[in-house]
């Protein structure tokens, strides 16, 4: 059995990640950030033996590390990592006043988390399959930007696409496979109060977004377990297979 590191499993598109992989017979190690959601207990009880959940914050260091010690108790090695997490930040509309304190966690989630997971993880990947995985977003890449508000969560993906760059270049030739995902723009189940135990899809009573959160986990992880010719190539690919620059 293969196993897999996701971040972000609590919900939304890592939630249905987490159930792909375990579909197809994998160990999956969900990292958990909201406790206070019963999703992934309830899959827990599905799948007893193949799930493990792990409080994981990619923000901290000292918690990604502790995740890193926990799977290394159960598991010699892992296969994959698939770096999901993700902050938004804010949007600010021109003209109005930017608050630069908040862009801090984004970058702190999307990119500086990414090199946190892989940093603590890269031990126990020697051994196996030497696949990682980054969900990102055309929203990060500079050629094909389009929007006109200020948006940290914009910012922060590029700098994630840059720090992948990096990591390619040190990483593959030692036998790394890299896999950049774009998954379109995927409906987000949010908290809307505190202590809620069930996400909402819809924003003022609306669903925003084109896609579901299955519908991009069942396009991502083909992508993530194929095997390619060009492995010496990191490129940006959605959910339709087209690639993109970034």
């Amino acid at each position: 059995m293969k196993n897999v590191v996701i971040s972000g499993a609590d919900r939304n598109i890592g939630l249905e990640l987490v159930k792909q992989f375990l579909e197809r017979g994998w160990h999956v190690f969900a990292g958990r950030f909201l406790m206070e959601l019963p999703l992934l207990d309830e899959l827990k009880e599905k799948y007893p033996q193949a799930l493990s959940i792990v409080p994981l914050d990619v923000s901290k260091e000292e918690s990604v590390q502790a995740a890193a010690d926990l799977v290394a108790k159960e598991v010699n090695c892992v296969d994959m990592l698939v770096h999901n997490a993700a902050g938004f930040g804010q949007q600010t509309p021109e003209g109005q006043e930017i608050d630069f304190s908040a862009f801090l966690t984004p970058y702190n989630i999307n990119a500086l988390g990414a090199m946190r997971l892989v940093h603590s993880f890269l031990p126990l990947m020697e051994k196996g399959m030497r696949r990682l995985c980054f969900i990102s977003s055309e929203a990060g890449v500079v050629s094909v930007a389009h929007r006109t508000e200020i948006s940290s969560y914009c910012m922060s993906k590029t700098a994630l696409n840059m720090a992948l760059r990096l990591m390619f270049n040190q990483l593959q030739p030692m036998g790394y496979t890299f896999r950049l995902f774009h998954p379109g723009w995927v409906r987000s189940a949010r908290i809307e109060r505190p202590g809620d135990k069930v996400p909402s899809f819809e924003v003022d009573g609306k669903l925003v977004g084109k896609f579901w959160p299955w519908e991009a986990a069942a396009a991502a992880v083909p992508q993530f377990l194929e095997d390619r010719e060009w492995e010496d190539r990191l490129v940006l690919i959605d959910n339709e297979g087209a690639a993109w620059p970034f």
